[in-house]
Formats: structure tokens, C-alpha cells, sequence
């Protein structure tokens, strides 16, 4: 019996060949963070710039949900973007601890950030249905509590007995509190869109604010999706690993999916400023 030979694609060995090279070489690995920390700081830029023109416009609200939602998202890339500027660095702080500090402490003060869209959401929704809210505050401070609680004491575990099998744990919690997200905002955002749906055609803003809660809640529910699957892979697969210097197009992919590209559209779709005191209107955050 003759033979078999098995053919080989050029382009897929060219392909893996480049995929290799980039994530093997200390230059490409600078680079590709470099980029990500120049977007992070774009976006926390464009945030900082946009909490700035909302005081300026409404000095006399005091720290609404909207600004508190553009400082939260100021703060967030804006440490993003420091630990890509020195990830090699970061890479090679004792106790590791540190290192798993550093790159997931920013991902919990995402799921915050985002949840407070949430919590408007379900307060809005609620309010229309003549139905109390004042649980739902103490409810968002418990719930960012217990995760942030959670999250430090697997910390100190595995800063006390660094074993896989605590790190494999923390991933997967982090994975469940991106899917309990974005399970959050189909609920509510798509318990807001059905509710202004109902609203009468010829009412004023309709279209807009449908088009606004409709993006932003198919955004949100995608990117904490995303994130929940990409955790799960993380934390069971080497490969997949993100806390890693040589996996940097794995990161780029990853932080553009999840963090960059949604704060910048939720920032853009929310952009528009409050109105000023006397003019009733309604803003998607207020």
C-alpha cells in the first residue's frame, strides 16, 4: 500500500508561523501593549473630557449617576492603561499576587461601572410601574459587596497557598459575574424597550431613546457574554491564558471585545449633554 502524504496549506503555515512570531517576540509583545494602553488612554480621555463638559453644564446636580458613570469609566482605562504601559514590569512583581491584582481589579471596576446603567434602568422601569425602588440602591452596593469580598478573599487564599486550582477558581467566579451582567442587562434593558415601545408613536424622543437603550443593552449583554466565554477558556486552557506576556494578539482581541470598543460606543451613544435645570427631558442617565 502506497503512502499517504498529508498537504500542508502554505498560508496556514504562513499563518501560524506570523501568529508564532508576534506572540514570541519581545518586540511585537511591546508593541501590541503599547496600542492598548494609547486606546485605553483615548477612552479615558474622551471620558474625563465628557464628566468636564456635564459639571460645566450642571454644576448644581452634584454627582449623578451620569457623572459618576464617566468618572468610573475615566478611572477605569485610565489604570488600563498605565498597567499596559508598564506590563512587562507588572509581569515580574513579587508576590504574583500582585500581578493578578493589577490586571483584574480593573475588570471589577468595569462590571461597576456598567452596572450602574443596570440599576438606572431597573429604577426607571420600576418608577413607571408605580412600584417602590428604594431597595434597589442597597441591593447594587450588596451585590458589588459581596463580588468585590469574594474576589479579595480568593486573593488572599491564593497569596497564602498559591495552588492552579485557586487561580482556575477565581477566573471562573470572574466568568460568573460577567454573565450574571449580562444576564442584567437583557432584563432590564430589554424590559425598558418593551416598556418604550408601548409609549404612544407621535411621543416626543421616542425613536431616540428606543434606538439609545436598544444599542447600549445589546452592546453591554454582547461584551459581558463575550467576556464570560473568554474567562471560561482562560481559566481551563493555557492557550487562552491572558496573564501572560506571550499571548499579546490573544489580549489585544480580547480587551478590544470587551472593554475598549463598548466603552467607546456607550460613550458616543450617551454623549449627548443633560438639560439644564428648568428644561424637563428626559437623558438615558441622569
Amino acid at each position: 500500500m502506497g503512502r499517504v502524504e498529508t498537504a500542508v496549506e502554505p498560508s496556514s503555515t504562513a499563518a501560524i508561523s506570523w501568529w508564532d512570531e508576534v506572540n514570541e517576540s519581545p518586540i511585537w509583545q511591546d508593541r501590541i501593549f503599547y496600542v492598548l494602553a494609547i486606546l485605553y488612554g483615548v477612552v479615558s480621555a474622551v471620558a474625563l473630557v465628557q464628566l468636564i463638559r456635564i459639571q460645566m453644564r450642571v454644576p448644581e446636580y452634584g454627582w449623578t449617576t451620569q457623572k459618576v458613570f464617566h468618572f468610573l469609566n475615566f478611572l477605569v482605562n485610565g489604570v488600563r492603561s498605565l498597567v499596559f504601559v508598564f506590563r512587562r514590569d507588572v509581569q515580574k512583581l513579587n508576590p504574583e499576587i500582585i500581578q493578578h491584582i493589577l490586571l483584574d481589579m480593573p475588570s471589577l471596576a468595569f462590571f461597576t461601572t456598567f452596572a450602574l446603567l443596570v440599576l438606572f434602568w431597573a429604577e426607571i422601569y420600576y418608577q413607571a410601574r408605580a412600584v417602590s425602588t428604594d431597595a434597589l440602591r442597597p441591593s447594587f452596593f450588596t451585590i458589588n459587596g459581596v463580588v468585590y469580598a469574594i474576589q479579595i478573599i480568593l486573593w488572599l487564599i491564593i497569596w497564602w497557598k498559591p495552588v492552579p486550582a485557586l487561580v482556575i477558581l477565581s477566573k471562573a467566579f470572574f466568568a460568573g459575574v460577567s454573565l450574571f451582567a449580562a444576564l442584567g442587562f437583557l432584563l432590564y434593558g430589554g424590559r425598558l424597550f418593551l416598556m418604550l415601545q408601548r409609549f404612544p408613536v407621535e411621543s416626543k424622543g421616542r425613536q431616540k431613546k428606543l434606538q439609545e437603550v436598544g444599542y447600549v443593552t445589546t452592546i453591554c449583554f454582547s461584551c459581558f457574554l463575550i467576556r464570560c466565554i473568554m474567562m471560561c477558556f482562560n481559566a481551563f486552557d493555557e492557550a487562552a491564558d491572558l496573564d501572560v506576556l506571550y499571548h499579546p494578539i490573544l489580549n489585544f482581541v480580547y480587551y478590544l471585545l470587551v472593554e475598549i470598543l463598548p466603552s467607546s460606543l456607550v460613550l458616543f451613544i450617551l454623549r449627548k449633554l443633560p438639560p439644564k435645570r428648568g428644561i424637563t427631558q428626559y437623558h438615558p442617565i441622569r
